[in-house]
């Protein structure tokens, strides 16, 4: 899975980086049918926080967006990886189903 973590009007640090690798690993059942997953961190004007943008890009040429808002960074990217779960959780039941 090839991971791209972009900032607009914020800099992705390290920290930010390995608080994601972490939460990432919970798509580790995902890892053989998901090719891309791109995330995109907005800081906000004005102090009204971060919204955070995920692209999955599936082996089978689907794309699935998921996207959320949040005040906090960290429970923005927590948010953020249990959306993207559970839309990977779907599309792997509909694959197994057919």
């Amino acid at each position: 899975m090839n991971l791209e973590i972009r900032g607009i009007h914020y800099n992705v640090s390290d920290a930010t980086r390995e608080f994601f690798d972490k939460k990432l690993l919970k798509l580790e059942f995902a890892e053989a049918f998901i090719h891309d997953l791109s995330i995109t961190i907005t800081r906000e004007t004005l102090g009204q926080g971060f919204h955070l943008d995920g692209k999955v890009h599936f082996a089978w040429g689907l794309v699935k967006m998921v996207e959320t808002d949040c005040y906090e960074l960290y429970e923005g990217i927590e948010l953020l990886v249990d959306k993207i779960e559970a839309v990977a959780r779907k599309e792997k039941g509909k694959i197994q189903e057919h």
